[in-house]
């Protein structure tokens, strides 16, 4: 039996839950289900992530304190946890006394060796909020291409990113005021110290995905800097130690929130754990964090710096999943697909949506889709046509002309023990996290199930004389291949889980619990398990998700968490006849050419670029990141043509040099590439 402590992402304290979250909550829940149902003694904890100027300007806008605004987010979070079977051992919060105190702990022990350091630093400051200004929070005209209303560190129309201090008239979108420039010390996490190290760590063997592991080296090529872990004052957070008015940036208490909430769980209902068991340095019981690809460099770099800083064990792994997409392409507010988890509980059962995403899961990190008539054709056929269609089907016949009771012996052993023998695999699927291939695996067995009973036809028997006992037999027979199943699906279907326990009155339903046979065994009145989905329902909930989400959020909510990932409003293009006057003879200086997009992949560290490989008709391919990931996802354009300027001078980017500019057009609303017609080859020159 292992001893294994899990946690996920802290979801942040700012809004509500939405069916991209539940991918990565989803995923962790069926595991440590799985996990458990082989044995194993399994820790789940969780947390909201309770700090930063996002959260104190929210409680602002809403008239309240910071504590009731997290306090009122997480009551939230947990009922929609709860409703989506997502069960955690403790749900906590960063903003608590153990996480303060281990923050201070964590920070004081890197302080004494050498890994903190300290330094002046210019920002632009709000003179009416009274306070220092992040990237998010400005707004001006970029200072190439003249676009207004760019943010503080990169222009959404030419790509070009700077500091905000570069920005021509720039403005603060909290109060309308012009920003002032002022330095302020700020205190920096050296994260060259561990260069090294960190090399080795993010290629151990199982540490992290291989593609993840290959995208970390860029990180390691450019060279590491120093981390800024200090913001000045206004702020919602833990105050550094001996530094009055500064505070721990969030990213350095939200990681040690796992700490917290697993030292607060133990205080409070299980004491018989020890938290050094599992977070000394030199701890062999397992650690693991399931986490989105969006935050991959703060839990690969940063946080494992941190605690090998501070004398304390790493984790034992990263677990990472991909984005989610609704109907192939990004979730929209406009069209209905930025899904509330709230809302699809009011019109869905939850269960639906964790078989679905059960069957999209692999071990590698790749986006997942979220079609919704995919998604009504395979919760119809597989879970209600195949699974619960067996127990339908023989229950009936044991409930009403066997007194509820199976047959004396198993007719067909052999075939119910190939379904016993068929839990091994199914169970080193799930814990690999390859929840599609265990799906795969029990659908197949469905599908054997269901013909072996349309091959008997007790229903036909059930008519003829003398046949009572081989309807028995064939009936008994599909309710052991139906509990096996059942077995199997726990994880992903807890609550039809229990229902099924319940039905075939057994005392445990791990996956040991499978291979004893049901012979003579009472079963209950069989009542139905599992309702079609409803396709009326489901387009109820997409125009719900429109009503509720297509009112415009205040500034600072629209533009909060851009360094927990959140996504910006696309920049507005200047309407007809606003734009710049240009002759003739300069827009032939521009070359433009048909690209085949090559590959494409995210750029880890940016919200809104995609890097680009493009076939220009050329000897060797060009490299170009562009800011089309709000619309795009990677793998929608692989393959695709698109119309680049070819002759525009390279530009180095702190991701690396990009050698063109794809062309895309945009509304306020998306951004839309510029694509030819089919016909058009990589290098045909566009006029």
């Amino acid at each position: 039996m292992r001893k294994i402590l899990v946690t996920n992402a802290l979801p942040y304290a700012n809004g509500p839950i939405h069916m991209g979250h539940l991918l990565g909550y989803i995923q962790a829940d069926i595991w440590v289900r799985a996990m458990r149902a082989m044995g194993h003694d399994v820790t789940y904890v969780c947390a909201d992530d309770a700090h930063g100027t996002a959260i104190m300007l929210r409680a602002e806008a809403n008239g309240i304190s910071p504590e009731e605004q997290i306090a009122n987010v997480q009551k939230e979070h947990i009922r929609d946890f709860d409703g989506f079977g997502v069960h955690f051992d403790h749900y906590d919060s960063t903003h608590s006394d153990s996480n303060k105190a281990r923050s201070t702990d964590i920070y004081i022990k890197n302080r004494e060796s050498g890994n903190i350091a300290v330094r002046p630093v210019t920002q632009l400051f709000d003179p009416e909020k009274g306070m220092f200004l992040s990237d998010r929070f400005i707004k001006g005209t970029c200072p190439k291409c003249k676009a207004e209303d760019q943010y503080g560190d990169s222009c959404e129309v030419c790509g070009t990113t700077y500091n905000a201090t570069e920005l021509l008239n720039p403005r603060s979108t909290l109060s309308g005021a012009t920003p002032v420039e002022k330095s302020s010390d700020h205190y920096f996490f050296k994260l060259p110290n561990f260069a090294e190290y960190l090399q080795k760590w993010t290629r151990d063997e199982g540490r992290l995905p291989v593609s993840i592991a290959n995208k970390l080296d860029e990180w390691f090529e450019a060279g590491l800097a120093d981390w800024d872990i200090s913001r000045d004052a206004p702020y919602f957070g833990f105050e550094i130690p001996d530094a009055p008015n500064k505070y721990f940036y969030v990213w350095v208490d939200a990681p040690i929130g796992y700490m917290s909430s697993f030292e607060n769980y133990i205080k409070a209902k299980r004491p018989d754990l020890n938290f050094d068991d599992f977070w000394k340095k030199d701890s062999q019981n397992d650690v693991y964090h399931f986490i989105g690809k969006d935050i991959v460099y703060f839990h690969a770099l940063f946080w494992p710096a941190m605690l090998d800083g501070a004398n304390y064990r790493t984790p034992t792994g990263l677990f990472v999943n991909g984005f989610l997409t609704v109907n192939g392409q990004k979730m929209s507010k406009s069209r209905g697909t930025f899904i509330k988890a709230e809302t699809y509980l009011e019109h869905l059962n939850p269960e639906y949506l964790r078989y679905y995403f059960a069957s999209k899961l692999s071990d590698k990190v790749e986006d997942s889709d979220l079609n919704l008539d995919d998604f009504i054709q395979k919760v119809n056929s597989d879970l209600v046509g195949k699974v619960v269609n067996i127990a339908s089907r023989c229950a009936k016949f044991i409930n009403s002309s066997f007194n509820n009771t199976l047959s004396a012996t198993c007719a067909e052993s052999e075939l119910v023990q190939s379904f016993i023998d068929a839990g091994d695999s199914i169970a080193k699927a799930y814990e690999a996290r390859e929840f599609s291939m265990a799906i795969r695996e029990i659908m197949a067995l469905a599908d054997r199930a269901n013909q072996y009973i349309d091959e008997k036809k007790p229903w036909a028997l059930a008519k003829q004389d003398g046949q009572e006992q081989q309807v028995l037999d064939v009936c008994s027979v599909g309710i052991n291949l139906f509990r096996q199943l059942a077995v199997y699906l726990a994880p992903v279907l807890p609550t039809l889980a229990e229902q099924v326990q319940s039905f075939l009155k057994l005392e445990s339903f791990n996956f040991e619990s499978r291979k004893q046979i049901l012979v003579s065994h009472e079963i209950a009145q069989f009542q139905p398990l599992m309702q079609r989905v409803d396709p009326k329902a489901v387009a109820a909930m997409v125009d719900a998700s429109k009503e509720s989400l297509g009112t415009p959020a205040p500034e600072a909510t629209k533009a909060a968490k851009k360094d927990k990932a959140a996504e910006k409003k696309a920049a507005p293009v200047p309407a007809v006849g606003e734009a710049e006057i240009i002759g003739i003879e300069d827009f032939l200086k521009v070359d433009l050419r048909v690209a085949q997009v090559v590959e494409a992949g995210i750029v880890e560290g940016s919200d809104k670029l995609l890097q680009l490989t493009l076939d220009v008709g050329e000897a060797e391919p060009r490299n170009v990141f562009s800011g089309i990931r709000s619309q795009y996802a990677p793998e929608d354009l692989k393959g695709k043509l698109v119309v680049m300027v070819a002759n525009l001078a390279p530009r180095k980017m702190r991701f690396g040099i990009s050698n063109g500019m794809v062309l895309a057009a945009g509304n306020g609303e998306g951004i839309f590439i510029i694509s030819p017609d089919s016909g058009a080859k990589p290098g045909d020159k566009v006029s």
